[in-house]
C-alpha cells in the first residue's frame, strides 16, 4: 500500500475510533441513554432528561477529555522528538508540577474554581520560564541539561506539592487529591482547550519536515538547513503550552503523553507529518474512554481518571519494555 494512503487510512481510522469514544461517553453513565436518543439529543430533538444529560453534562465533558486527550498525546510526540527519547513525556520539564503547585495555592486560599484554573495555567507557564531559563545558562542547551533542569524544577513542585496538602484543612484534601489525580468532574467549557488543539496541530504542521530532520540528530539537521536552535524554542515553548492548557482544564492525567506517540510510532513509523495528528487523534480517544470508564465502573461513585489511564499505561509501558529492551530507541 502506497505510504500516502496508508496515512490516510490511519488517520481515517483514529478519526472513527474517536468518535466512537465520544458516542460511547454520551450514551454510558448512571443514567443510560439509547443510541438513538444520543442522536436526536445532539440534533436538538430530544427534550426531558436525555437531553439534558447529553447536551448538558456528558457532551461537554467527553469533548473536554478527547481536547486534553490529544494535547497531552500531541505534547508528548513533540517533547520525544525535543529530547531525542521516544519515552520522554509532557511532565518530564516539570510543567505539570507547577501548574500543581498554582491550582492547589489557589484551592487552599479559597478561590472560585475559574481562578484555581488561572491558578494552574500560571503555574504551567512560571515553571516553563524558569526550566527554559535556568537551562540555557549562557545561551546554549543541550538535550542533557534541559531534561535535568526540567527533573530538578519537577522535584522543587513536588515538594511544593506535599507542603501544601501537609498544611491545607481537611475539607479541601479530597478536591486536591481529584486534582492531582485527573478530574474532569469539574472540566467547565471544552472549547479553550479544543482551539488549543486545533492550535498546535496548525503551527506543528509547517514544522514537520523540521522535526524529522531533528529527530535524526543536531548535526543531521543543521546540515540540512534547519534552523535547530530556533526550532528547539518552539517545539519546547509550543509542548509547555498544550500541556498547560491540558492540566488547567483536567488536573494531572499521567502516561497519555508517554504511551499514546510511543505506540503509534511503532504502528506507523516516525514521520511527524502522519504521527502529531496521529497521536492526537489516538490520546483524545483513550483520555473520552478512560473517563466514561471512571464514571461507569463504580457508579454512581467516579474514580479519577488518572487512575484509570495509570492503570492502562503501566502494562502497555512494561510491555513495550519486554518487546524492546533497549527502552525504543530507534
Amino acid at each position: 500500500m502506497p505510504a500516502r494512503r496508508r496515512a490516510l487510512l490511519v488517520l481515517s481510522l483514529l478519526a472513527l475510533l474517536g468518535a466512537a469514544a465520544v458516542l460511547l461517553a454520551l450514551a454510558a453513565g448512571s443514567f443510560a441513554v439509547a443510541p438513538t436518543d444520543v442522536g436526536r439529543a445532539l440534533l436538538g430533538e430530544a427534550d426531558g432528561m436525555a437531553g439534558e444529560v447529553v447536551r448538558g453534562l456528558r457532551l461537554p465533558r467527553a469533548l473536554a477529555a478527547f481536547a486534553c486527550g490529544g494535547l497531552l498525546a500531541l505534547a508528548g510526540a513533540m517533547m520525544q522528538v525535543l529530547l531525542r527519547n521516544p519515552l520522554a513525556d509532557p511532565y518530564v520539564l516539570g510543567v505539570s508540577g507547577g501548574a500543581a503547585v498554582g491550582a492547589l495555592s489557589a484551592m487552599l486560599i479559597g478561590l472560585p474554581l475559574a481562578l484555581v484554573h488561572g491558578g494552574a495555567f500560571a503555574g504551567a507557564l512560571a515553571a516553563t520560564l524558569i526550566v527554559f531559563s535556568l537551562a540555557r545558562g549562557d545561551g546554549s542547551w543541550t538535550q542533557t541539561r534541559l531534561l535535568l533542569t526540567g527533573v530538578i524544577v519537577a522535584a522543587g513542585c513536588g515538594a511544593a506539592v506535599a507542603l501544601i496538602l501537609s498544611v491545607a484543612p481537611e475539607k479541601q484534601l479530597r478536591g486536591m487529591l481529584f486534582w492531582l489525580m485527573g478530574d474532569l468532574g469539574h472540566a467547565g467549557s471544552p472549547w479553550p482547550a479544543l482551539l488549543m488543539l486545533a492550535a498546535g496541530l496548525a503551527g506543528t504542521w509547517p514544522f514537520a519536515r523540521d522535526l524529522n530532520l531533528l529527530a535524526r540528530g543536531d548535526l543531521a539537521a543543521r546540515s540540512l538547513g534547519v534552523p535547530v536552535a530556533r526550532l528547539r524554542g518552539l517545539v519546547y515553548v509550543a509542548a509547555s503550552l498544550l500541556t498547560a492548557a491540558s492540566v488547567t482544564t483536567t488536573g494531572s492525567v499521567g502516561f497519555v503523553g508517554l504511551i499514546v506517540p510511543h505506540l503509534i510510532r511503532l504502528a506507523i513509523g516516525n514521520d511527524q507529518r502522519i504521527l502529531l495528528p496521529a497521536a492526537a487523534l489516538a490520546g483524545g480517544a483513550l483520555l473520552t474512554l478512560a473517563d466514561t470508564l471512571a464514571r461507569t465502573v463504580v457508579a454512581p461513585q467516579q474514580l479519577p481518571v488518572g487512575v484509570l489511564t495509570a492503570l492502562i499505561g503501566v502494562p502497555v509501558f512494561l510491555y513495550l519494555l519486554t518487546r524492546n529492551p533497549h527502552g525504543g530507541r530507534s
